[in-house]
């Protein structure tokens, strides 16, 4: 098993740092550390979007004819290391990593010809109407109905948790169109305008007074059945094929050890400021532990790739990175915390209300 990257991987690493560089500016890092939300605030990602799609690496996995690479999978791990590595904005993933993998997969060709050169520049941006008031953790229970008449569907009903959904003009939404067999079995997967007049969004405010949550409410709102996406009543298989891309772990660790760099960097700032050297050590501790879970992490995957190079199965380690990347995070934010102590009760008022400057700079 070879874990060293080829003379060719290491030359398109250079190609990459070399596009960072150029295009990464010291803004957009700036405004991704000062991300606080859930998602990247829409400007910015927007604009980091741009930029990738231009180049042509916006979408790396995709088939080539739908914005493409035809990276192999290593140089898809180079990429997005060295993105997180130099500190690049994260995307937006309602339309890039959820709806659009969907389309290529179950849409129809009209679908994917009218929608992907839409998400690729941005002209729309989605949200996901999945969860309701009394169908969370039990999907399937969801209750808001969609009738056909001719053309179209007539949806009432509400969704909630929708992130992003005050400044989505697209949603995808999981519909009940059959209360007669099983509940999974009368579920309709539909694409739907956020600008009309049966929708209407409310905010749900985080403690932080974060604007990401809505309540989206469906008051004879209008869905085409031709942005119905497979058969009506098979939605289901629709959403759990979505859901392959909205869970996937993926590779990684490369994020994670960029992060404990910063938190080194903020112990030394904090300890020569008391000249504390137990604050110093007992820290320093605790991150190279985490250094030793996110370097194998990291091993991990170059195994993986190694694998998939030689075209064997990536084995069941692949399955476990998503809960082995989620839990590290975790404790990195923990630590972070932790050691920032009291210097992080000023509060930074980036919620829904503030009067913050519209140019995000």
């Amino acid at each position: 098993m070879n874990l060293n990257f080829s003379q060719e991987e290491i030359t398109f690493q250079e190609e990459v740092r070399d596009f960072l560089r150029r295009e990464l500016t010291p803004d957009l890092v700036n405004a991704a550390k000062q991300t606080s939300a859930v998602f990247t605030e829409k400007e910015v990602a927007m604009e980091w979007q741009k930029k990738l799609a231009k180049q042509g690496w916006l979408v790396p996995s995709w088939p080539k004819e739908y914005g493409g690479t035809d990276w192999t999978e290593t140089e898809r791990y180079i990429f997005s290391s060295e993105c997180a590595q130099a500190g690049a904005p994260n995307l937006i993933p309602m339309g890039l990593a959820m709806i659009g993998p969907l389309l290529l997969g179950r849409g129809t060709k009209e679908q994917k010809d009218y929608y992907i050169p839409r998400i690729i520049s941005g002209e729309d941006y989605w949200c996901q109407g999945y969860s309701e008031p009394g169908a969370g953790s039990d999907l399937a229970s969801l209750q808001c109905k969609a009738v056909r008449r001719g053309d179209k569907y007539v949806i009432n009903g509400t969704k909630i948790w929708t992130t992003h959904a005050h400044l989505a003009n697209k949603i995808f939404c999981l519909v009940r169109t059959d209360n007669s067999g099983k509940k999974q079995e009368g579920i309709t997967f539909l694409m739907l305008d956020m600008d009309q007049p049966g929708i209407k969004v409310e905010p749900i405010l985080t403690m932080a007074k974060d604007h990401d949550f809505n309540q989206v409410i469906f008051t004879d709102a209008v869905a085409k059945v031709s942005d119905r996406i497979g058969k009506e009543n098979e939605g289901w298989s629709v959403a759990k094929y979505l859901l392959e891309f909205e869970r996937s772990g993926g590779i990684g660790g490369s994020k994670s050890l960029s992060d404990l760099e910063f938190i080194k960097r903020l112990i030394n700032k904090i300890s020569s400021t008391h000249q504390n050297r137990f604050f110093t050590k007992t820290y320093f501790r605790k991150v190279s532990e985490l250094e030793i879970k996110a370097q194998s992490i990291q091993y991990t995957s170059l195994r993986i790739l190694s694998s998939l190079k030689e075209g064997d199965s990536p084995g069941p380690e692949s399955s476990m990175m998503k809960t082995l990347v989620t839990d590290l995070e975790q404790e990195i934010s923990e630590l972070t915390l932790d050691v920032i102590g009291y210097y992080g009760i000023p509060f930074q008022d980036t919620g829904y209300g503030s009067n913050k400057d519209s140019n995000w700079r």
